[in-house]
């Protein structure tokens, strides 16, 4: 597990790319990053991210709320990392 210092919602976006371009070998920025807010009884939870990469391949990651953690995920559905964030983010761009 993983800590970091990350406190808004741009810096988790990034965050989130980097990790998944940097364990697959892909470029940064080149390919789509698609998400969607999770709520709960109208109320935000976390957020879904998915990395379009070549050839159909997905790879995702899920910002939860509650435990204020990232957990990622590969092309298969297997967890390989979940980071812990230190502060909660400041939700400005949602």
């Amino acid at each position: 597990m993983r800590n970091t210092g990350i406190d808004n919602l741009p810096e988790i976006r990034t965050y989130v790319s980097r990790t998944l371009c940097q364990r697959n070998d892909f470029e940064e920025g080149v390919f789509q990053v698609t998400e969607k807010i999770l709520t709960k009884c109208g109320k935000l939870c976390g957020m879904f991210f998915c990395l379009h990469g070549p050839r159909s391949v997905k790879l995702t990651a899920v910002w939860e709320t509650e435990s204020n953690s990232i957990i990622f995920y590969g092309s298969t559905g297997e967890k390989f990392q979940k980071t812990m964030l230190a502060n909660e983010p400041l939700m400005a761009g949602c």
